[in-house]
């Protein structure tokens, strides 16, 4: 038994070479990658600024905080959640049927692939970028961080709409086949049941994803926090600022919360 076993040792693949290779690549890679990254060193003040903002954070302006205008913090969360639930919406809807067209299971393999590159072009594009094009065409506000988050949305959620697809289990279909069920009774009972909690979970995900997006293109003017935060921090008005900032830890750590109960309810059924 051990003269098997130290035979089997002796034949083992000699793959060091080729680890070895691949380490040194991978060490050159990260080496290269850091020549190409400079820093000028912190700004003058730098420190006392990073200081006065998070001395904003727990010394926030309460009067600005619990305001409950159009220009308080409330009203700011508000939209910044429309923009970011509506984006979604928007995405989620237009993605199904770019993932049943780019589903290589269900569509001709020459339709799937134009709709996949089709996915991938519009995942290319960087939400700052989109929120730029859209405030041109639509004017600064909230409709237009609605349009940008509809559109980044449809990259990420159609591709794993896609994958959802490409696993579906086709023994359920062939059973409600088998047992005369028409087209719409098993898309009923044998597509949709699959789909929805992998639909609904990405889509949650997403909402996630857009929240904290729709505070960085409210710096271009497309509605939410950002527009405010970068006066506010600006102006070295630094209690407003950690107003802002208070406001929007407090609305992603509950999202956060809410969206993680969702989503393992979801998985669990």
């Amino acid at each position: 038994m051990n003269k098997r076993i130290e035979e089997a040792y002796a034949k083992r693949p000699k793959d060091w070479v080729y680890n070895t290779i691949l380490a040194v690549i991978v060490v050159a890679l990260i080496i290269w990658s850091g020549s190409a990254v400079e820093s000028s060193g912190a700004t003058s003040g730098g420190g006392q600024i990073a200081w006065n903002v998070i001395k904003g954070i727990f010394t926030p302006d309460l009067s600005f905080l619990f305001n409950f205008t159009k220009s308080g913090v409330p009203y700011l969360m508000l939209e910044t959640i429309c923009i970011a639930f509506l984006g979604t919406i928007v995405g989620a809807i237009l993605s199904v049927p770019l993932a049943f067209i780019s589903a290589s299971n269900l569509t001709p393999k020459p339709i799937a692939f134009v709709g996949r590159i089709f996915i991938m072009a519009v995942r290319t594009i960087p939400a700052f970028v989109y929120g730029l094009m859209f405030i041109r065409v639509t004017g600064p506000g909230a409709f237009a961080g609605l349009l940008t988050m509809g559109v980044c949305s449809i990259g990420m959620i159609s591709k794993m709409y896609i994958e959802a697809i490409e696993d579906l289990d086709t023994h359920v279909i062939e059973s409600l086949d088998a047992a005369g069920c028409d087209t719409w009774q098993k898309i009923r009972y044998g597509i949709l049941p699959q789909l929805m909690p992998n639909f609904a979970s990405t889509a949650i995900y997403r909402f996630d994803i857009n929240l904290r997006d729709a505070t960085i293109l409210g710096m271009v003017g497309a509605g939410g926090f950002g527009a405010p935060l970068i006066f506010a921090m600006n102006a070295y008005r630094w209690n407003e600022a950690g107003a802002l900032l208070a406001g929007l830890i407090i609305l992603i750590l509950i999202i956060e919360f809410v969206s993680t109960k969702i989503r393992i309810k979801l998985t669990r059924g």
